[in-house]
């Protein structure tokens, strides 16, 4: 029975994805002492980590080593495994079409791929950002087509990822675990499963139930970054620091949560999963106009960034065009090598469509990554005093904390802060 497999952890655990999300589920699950077999097209990848080496910096390869010398982890592409494992958890990306309709091209090249290896007493999880009802339209009827029974013969359940890449206070284990199931024993077994490596398990009524937390929780996140980013376009025209407004009105005990501005949203979730549900809410009949809003403006936000270097180059009678500009920090949020949907990487593009010669430095990204967007044939540069004061502009687009931020203050022309990272004011520092 799978329930004994699981309990007794002698349950083969199969993840498909072995990226931010999987990767860490991954490990989690072997610390805890299950076996694991980790599914991934990226032959590369799959050669790392055989070889205990792992490719995202808040992964250490040291736990990746303890895990092979336990024999509890193996990687592979070979999809026809899949009928080895008692378990397989779905970690694959959701992104947007071009015109912002949802691509599950990714969930459902996955399924297919497994579809033909599928057996009895197999539990599937899909843990990748989707619209309310993803898992019984899409997933159930090719499962039910190969002549299974969903909550008899498989097991079937949805659980987003809550990973934060980076967090040092929150991470697998102590992130609680929201879960709905397509009947109430697939519901029981996918309990069963995640109770064994995290603390807290937040049972739901269904698998569309699981579905919409996830999407609830990052359309919260999008609508008050898109409001706090407003009321900085507002309070930059009224000569008001919005970091000194939020910082004060962040004392208050109650009824108030602290949201930043930026420089636009980035992230594999945030840019993209509202748009998931506006799709959705579209079959229904309803505009999602708080989403699409929210949307609106911080996608705006990178123009006005780069409307605010003009503006400051003007101010030194310096041109935009042929300008010298250094973009620091290319990931989309500090300390971490994630660079899906950064705005930092928006700024340079709008740059460099105005004739700026553009530069980057991230610790984190040394050479700049094959984007479907983007195209710079660049390396991060190393930062030193000689090159930071021949820029004409450096623009801190992401705050990382091995920045010097006090040498690039006292050797650049001109800085433009988009993090708050200056919160007193200097001559050559615009706060954006």
């Amino acid at each position: 029975m799978l329930t004994e497999k699981i309990a007794a952890k002698t349950a083969l655990i199969g993840i498909v994805g072995l990226g931010y999300v999987g990767l860490p589920l991954m490990i989690r699950f072997a610390e805890v002492g299950f076996r694991v077999l980790g599914f991934d097209i990226d032959k590369n990848k799959i050669t790392k980590l055989n070889q205990g080496e792992s490719y995202i910096k808040h992964v250490e390869s040291q736990r990746l080593h303890l895990a092979l010398q336990k024999d509890r982890f193996e990687a592979t592409d070979d999809f026809s495994r899949s009928a080895e494992a008692d378990v397989l958890i779905l970690c694959v990306p959701t992104p947007l079409g071009y015109h912002r309709e949802p691509d599950l091209s990714f969930v459902i090249n996955t399924i297919n791929s497994i579809l033909p290896y599928l057996r009895k007493e197999q539990l599937i999880s899909l843990e990748s950002t989707t619209y309310p009802g993803t898992t019984e339209e899409e997933l159930k009827p090719l499962i039910e087509n190969r002549q299974f029974s969903i909550g008899e013969d498989i097991f079937l359940v949805y659980s987003p990822e809550r990973e934060d890449p980076g967090n040092q206070k929150f991470s697998t284990e102590n992130i609680p675990k929201v879960v709905g199931g397509s009947t109430n024993r697939c519901l029981n077994i996918g309990v069963l499963l995640y109770e064994s490596i995290v603390e807290k398990v937040i049972p739901v009524s269904s698998t569309q139930t699981a579905e919409m937390v996830k999407i609830l929780e990052n359309i919260y996140r999008a609508v008050n970054i898109g409001l706090v980013n407003e009321l900085k376009l507002v309070a930059d025209k009224m000569g008001i620091d919005i970091w000194e407004v939020i910082d004060a009105a962040a004392t208050k005990p109650f009824g108030f949560m602290p949201f930043y501005p930026g420089p636009g949203l980035g992230g594999h979730c945030i840019p993209i999963d509202p748009f998931y549900l506006t799709w959705k809410a579209r079959e229904y009949g309803i505009s999602t106009r708080f989403i699409e809003l929210a949307g609106e403006i911080n996608n705006n936000i990178p123009h006005w960034v780069v409307n605010k270097v003009i503006d400051a180059l003007n101010q030194q009678n310096k041109p935009l065009r042929n300008a010298k500009i250094l973009v620091l920090g290319i990931a989309y949020k500090k300390n971490i090598e994630d660079t899906r949907e950064s705005p930092g990487v928006e700024i340079m593009q709008l740059l460099n469509d105005n004739g700026a010669k553009i530069s980057y430095s991230d610790p984190y990204v040394p050479t700049f990554p094959s984007m479907r967007k983007y195209s710079f044939n660049l390396s991060s540069v190393k930062l030193t005093n000689e090159l930071i004061t021949e820029m004409d502009c450096v623009i801190i687009a992401t705050d990382h904390d091995l920045f010097d931020y006090s040498m690039i203050q006292q050797n650049a022309q001109l800085v433009v802060d988009t993090r708050g990272r200056y919160r007193k004011n200097f001559s050559n520092v615009v706060k954006a």
